[in-house]
């Protein structure tokens, strides 16, 4: 018998004009995250995804991504689950180049963070971070990429793999050798 999926796994994608608090969640999460992880660390905990550009509208989710010696390290997920972070396998999250794991609110029905934890040295922890911050230095690209954001959102944020989808395209333009 399968467990049933919890609530915040059908939250629709909702996204909200940008919210300095945002930032402030963050930098409390990965303090809490530097000493969960520190026996696992190589190059720290980033604050990515839309809520770490000022002004960008986004979901309020908090995306952080940790570099690992290991993916695979029980203890590590251990310590996160015990933390209130729930940890969505493999399997079902489809990207074989991270560990997801997905901290609830209070209430169980909504995200209020994402952690990726990325293999040291995989190219994701720098395409993320160089997403990051070309949407930090040009508000052209924030105005088009949140205009995107919220034409998928209406389109599809009842299915967040679509939604996601429907990023990739533009993603891949910003992230383009020169």
């Amino acid at each position: 018998m399968s467990e049933q999926a919890p609530a915040w796994a059908y939250e629709r994608a909702e996204v909200r004009p940008h919210d300095p608090s945002w930032t402030v969640r963050a930098e409390a999460e990965r303090e809490q995250l530097k000493k969960l992880l520190a026996p696992w660390l190589v190059d720290g905990i980033e604050h990515v995804g839309s809520t770490a550009v000022p002004g960008l509208a986004a979901k309020p989710i908090v995306d952080l991504q940790a570099s690992v010696t290991d993916l695979d390290t029980i203890e590590a997920t251990e310590r996160l689950t015990a933390a209130g972070w729930a940890y969505v396998p493999p399997e079902l999250d489809q990207r074989p180049w991270r560990r997801f794991f997905v901290k609830p609110d209070a209430s169980g029905q909504r995200r209020e963070a994402h952690l990726h934890l990325i293999q040291a040295g995989h190219h994701r922890w720098t395409d993320q971070i160089r997403f990051r911050d070309a949407l930090r230095q040009d508000a052209k690209l924030v105005r088009a990429y949140e205009d995107l954001k919220r034409q998928l959102a209406q389109e599809s944020g009842h299915d967040r793999e679509a939604y996601t989808e429907g990023k990739a395209a533009f993603v891949a333009s910003v992230l383009k050798p020169l």
